[in-house]
């Protein structure tokens, strides 16, 4: 699979730069199950669809669209994925992380991760929203194994702050000035495509995980690998099962995305300027 892997990134990364104009982001978003409506608010300047790229993962979730849209957030250039792909598609772990390291290579300095996902807290609100300060990865293959691409970055990365403190900080600074309720959590990734069973969400809560999905962990990875910024927001749609008192699906999941769409919309455009003005 790593074969050609880096030659596939190059390609991947030079059309996109093609047909969006030659655009240069210095921020890359990433948009969960519900939230893609944020894309609206974008000025976009271009719009690439995943198929049009040689070898580029195309996402099959209803609710994902498929295409990175290149324009500005506040006067930040920024890409942005609009729909991603998942290992639960049938996908290798390298083309799930493809689309993230191609918008490092375009130029992103700076990854801003969204996703739903659900509580493990009996006590968190559903739905809500939640800075994700660290992440718990152990039962989903690393985007790392294999051979290194040292032209990326190095073998052993650390981890030690994958969630950038200061672009935390910022988040909560933005929430509060606009008075829209955030917690902090840590994100456990696990594969999918089932929802969690509950004796899992039990398990889960009690390691330590506040919210728990299908995405998101190994995205940071690669990107953290590559040198980037990251920090990621979850929105909660859900109790997961067993203290959830009914079926869970996925419409549950985008209607809830949709439900909080306006203030999340709201928290993003305005974080982003803050952000871009943080020297990295």
């Amino acid at each position: 699979m790593m074969e050609g892997y880096y030659e596939k990134l190059l390609r991947c990364r030079d059309k996109a730069a093609d047909l969006s104009g030659g655009f240069q982001p210095r921020l890359a978003l990433i948009l969960g199950s519900g939230l893609a409506p944020l894309a609206e608010t974008m000025d976009v300047r271009a719009a690439v669809d995943y198929k049009d790229l040689p070898g580029f993962p195309v996402s099959t979730v209803p609710g994902h669209q498929g295409r990175y849209l290149f324009g500005y957030i506040g006067g930040v250039p920024v890409v942005c994925m609009q729909g991603r792909v998942h290992y639960y598609e049938g996908f290798d772990i390298h083309d799930v992380v493809l689309p993230t390291r191609v918008m490092g290579l375009l130029g992103a300095k700076t990854l801003f991760l969204t996703n739903a996902a659900g509580g493990l807290d009996p006590e968190m609100e559903t739905p809500s929203l939640m800075v994700i300060t660290d992440h718990i990865m152990i039962n989903y293959p690393n985007p790392l194994i294999g051979p290194n691409l040292d032209e990326l970055g190095p073998r052993f990365p650390d981890m030690s702050a994958v969630y950038d403190p200061t672009l935390r900080q910022t988040l909560h600074d933005t929430a509060d000035s606009l008075s829209i309720p955030l917690t902090d959590g840590i994100y456990v990734q696990l594969t999918g495509p089932s929802f969690e069973t509950p004796t899992e969400v039990r398990l889960l809560g009690r390691m330590g995980g506040s919210a728990v999905g299908m995405s998101t962990a190994c995205e940071a990875v690669a990107a953290r690998h590559m040198g980037l910024r990251v920090c990621g927001v979850s929105c909660i749609t859900n109790k997961g099962a067993g203290i959830a008192q009914h079926a869970l699906t996925h419409e549950e999941v985008v209607e809830a995305g949709n439900l909080m769409g306006e203030r999340f919309s709201a928290l993003v455009r305005a974080a982003i300027p803050a952000m871009d003005k943080i020297p990295l």
